[in-house]
Parts: C-alpha cells; sequence; structure tokens
C-alpha cells in the first residue's frame, strides 16, 4: 500500500512539473518554427572544366530601393529572430563565423578584415567632438562611439560568373562574392545635397551560404513559406543591372567610358550577350 501511494505522489510531482514547463515555454504563432534554422545551403553540381565552352564575369548591382529587392533591406532592426542581409553578415562577421575581405583595392578576397576593421570601414569610428554645456554655456569635448548605420547600406554590388555546360546543355551562373554599398552624407554637407557611396567590404558568397541557407526572409504573400537569403540568389529573386564585365583594359566598369542613357543600353546589351550565347547553338 506504502509503494502504491510513493508511485502516486512521484506520478504526481512529474505531472505537475510537466504542465509547468509547458506553462513557461511561450509560442509566439500558432506553431514552433524551427525547420529554417536546421536548412543547410542546395547542393550545387559539380563542374570539370573540360565541359566549359564559355564563360564570363560580371558585376551587378542591386539597388534595395526597388520594391523586390525590398526584402534584403528588411528588417533594419532583428525582428522574430530576422535580420536583413547586411546585419545577418556583420553579426556572422562578428561571431566568427564570416570573414570580410577589404573592398578599397580590389575584389579578389586577398586582405581579411577584423571586426573592428569593418566598423572602421563603415565610418563607426569612436570621436571627440565639441558639446555646448547646458549648464555654464561653455564647450567641452565629448567622446563620441562610433556606431554601424546599416540603414544606409542601400545597395548590393554582386560579382558572378556565367558559364555554358555543354555536359548538360545550359547557360548557368554562380555568385562568387557579395559587398555592401554604403551611401551617406560628409559631417560638413549640412543640406545633404552630395551622396557619397563605398563599398565596405566583400563577403566570399560560397562561405557565407550556410548562414544565409538557415536564416529566413520575409514573404510578403505567404509567411508559412518564407524563404531564405541562399533561395533568394540561387532562384534569381531580386532586380539587378550590370555595371561591368571583366575586360582588357584592366576590369574597367562602364561609367568609365560611358554615362546616362548610354551606359545603361551598354548594360543590357552585355546581359543579351550571355543570353544570345545560349540561343545561337540551337537550331529551330
Amino acid at each position: 500500500m506504502k509503494k502504491i501511494f510513493v508511485f502516486l505522489g512521484v506520478l504526481a510531482f512529474l505531472v505537475g512539473a510537466t504542465k509547468h514547463e509547458a506553462k513557461a515555454q511561450i509560442i509566439d504563432g500558432a506553431y514552433q518554427r524551427t525547420d529554417i534554422y536546421k536548412r543547410k545551403p542546395t547542393p550545387l553540381p559539380y563542374v570539370r572544366e573540360a565541359d566549359v565552352m564559355f564563360r564570363k564575369k560580371v558585376w551587378r548591382i542591386i539597388d534595395l530601393r526597388e520594391k523586390i529587392n525590398q526584402p534584403l533591406y528588411f528588417p533594419t532592426r532583428e525582428v522574430e529572430g530576422r535580420f536583413n542581409l547586411v546585419n545577418l553578415f556583420i553579426e556572422g562577421i562578428k561571431n566568427g563565423k564570416l570573414t570580410a575581405y577589404d573592398a578599397k583595392n580590389d575584389d579578389e578576397f586577398k586582405v581579411p578584415m577584423t571586426f573592428e576593421q569593418v566598423k572602421e570601414a563603415f565610418g563607426a569610428t569612436t570621436r571627440t567632438q565639441k558639446v555646448r554645456d547646458v549648464d555654464t554655456g561653455e564647450l567641452k569635448e565629448k567622446v563620441i562611439a562610433g556606431e554601424i548605420r546599416s540603414e544606409e547600406v542601400k545597395q548590393f554590388m554582386v560579382k558572378e560568373e556565367w558559364y555554358f555546360d555543354k555536359q548538360s546543355s545550359t547557360m548557368n551562373v554562380r555568385v562568387i562574392g557579395i559587398c555592401p554599398i554604403q551611401e551617406f552624407f560628409r559631417e560638413g554637407d549640412a543640406n545633404q545635397e552630395d551622396v557619397q557611396r563605398r563599398q565596405v567590404f566583400w563577403i566570399y558568397y560560397p562561405e557565407a551560404r550556410e548562414l544565409m541557407a538557415s536564416n529566413e526572409v520575409f514573404n510578403t504573400l505567404n509567411t508559412a513559406r518564407n524563404s531564405s537569403f541562399d533561395d533568394i540568389f540561387l532562384k534569381r529573386k531580386f532586380n539587378s543591372y550590370i555595371v561591368k564585365e571583366e575586360n582588357i583594359y584592366n576590369n574597367r566598369n562602364i561609367s568609365q567610358y560611358l554615362s546616362g542613357k548610354d551606359a545603361m543600353l551598354e548594360s543590357k546589351k552585355i546581359e543579351n550577350s550571355i543570353f544570345d550565347y545560349e540561343q545561337n547553338l540551337w537550331e529551330y
């Protein structure tokens, strides 16, 4: 009889503990969303050099002010565990999951950067500024800590290579690197008339795929089917325009020899040349 009472007491304790644990667990929604955080990057097919009949490197700009590209810009602060793309990169660099590469001299991923150097590239350096004291009216020096203003990243530059694989008879593309472009105004520009742009750092895309695949992008049509950042680039669900192709003239930009409407037409010409190469291989 005593054993029965002990058993019932233990059972009551376990039931009570389970109820308490269930009450303590908070789920912000109808169900626990964990699938996206377990996802891995989609494996890419192996490419033999002997099978590549054609290849061309191009650099393109993704403007985050375009509506189709806004899922890469928002949210500008963490919301429900979601980051925008540049903040995801910054967190990855800070936590040692990603390596940032210097963007001042080239885009060949030669010079790694520390997190402090990334902050400096953003202009987030600690500086001394004279501030007027409210009580005395005197000017006093005040140390202002620099902050990364990630909301100023309004564009991304993407370096990629297009190639025709004769084994599969398809034109494919591989993203090589992504570079945030910050837009800002100089301190003396009170009217904010002259916008400045700078490439902050390069991220080697194959290294970033695992982090990008496990972080979701908001789907405006159905949040039960959110994509990942890796999906966005693999499925080409963004709008962009070409600003450079590899060339004999030190890989110069289109803006170095054309401007305005002519530059836009040159960009479309480069894009069409890639498309036409594949189409011209077939007979109808």
